[in-house]
């Protein structure tokens, strides 16, 4: 391995970092490994990226910025509702598309400022449909914890079907739960994964912040 990162840029190695992602998982997301897929010693990697949390700044901005492009081909809809549901679901799919991509979005910063100043259409957007500048933001930062929370359980479910089947056997529940839980027993047999729960719980977070419009 070269001990200077020749030819090595902070986009290269945030692509190289989303590859490894979505081969081995957020655990297996080192700077070693990284370094070792670009063919540098880790310290090279240091001229661009201090450390791994910046490495994590640097990946959830390139998903962001995705996710703006995204929103900015698409008309406005009719009411704010449709708006901020045609949010949710385009930064669901973009999360979808990389393993743990929820993961990586969760605790970081967004580096680009042009990414943060997407936020202003939909600020805009909010407001003049009678939500205060505070309720607005506050609709924004819910929409998108729910759908962070929402994709990091589909994402582990998910990932738990292929390595470990039994992890979420309903029958093995019910035998360890025992008796006097019939209602947990019978809601865990009514749970549904994909997208009619999302759109479900979705619809219930919509409905909240209709509520304190209309408050």
């Amino acid at each position: 391995m070269s001990t200077v990162a020749k030819g090595i840029t902070r986009k290269c190695i945030v692509a190289a970092a989303l590859e490894l992602l979505n081969e081995k998982g957020m655990d297996a997301l080192t700077v070693r490994a990284l370094a070792s897929r670009l063919d540098v010693r880790a310290p090279a990697l240091y001229w661009h990226v201090r450390n791994k949390q910046e490495l994590l700044d640097e990946m959830s901005t390139v998903v962001m910025r995705r996710v703006t492009d995204t929103l900015a081909g698409i008309p406005p809809r009719a009411s704010w509702r449709d708006d901020v549901a045609t949010y949710a679901r385009v930064l669901r799919s973009e999360y979808l598309l990389h393993r743990d991509g929820a993961r990586i979005f969760s605790g970081t910063r967004i580096s680009d400022p042009d990414v943060v100043k997407a936020k202003e259409p939909w600020l805009a957007r909010l407001t003049a449909a009678g939500f205060t500048l505070a309720e607005a933001d506050d609709a924004l930062e819910l929409v998108t914890a729910f759908v962070v929370g929402f994709v990091i359980e589909e994402q582990e479910r998910d990932q738990s079907a292929t390595t470990d089947p039994a992890r979420y056997s309903l029958d093995e529940r019910d035998a360890w739960l025992g008796d006097d839980a019939e209602l947990v027993k019978a809601a865990g047999h009514l749970r549904d994964d994909g997208d009619p729960r999302f759109e479900r719980q979705l619809d219930v977070v919509l409905d909240g912040l209709a509520a304190r419009l209309r408050r």
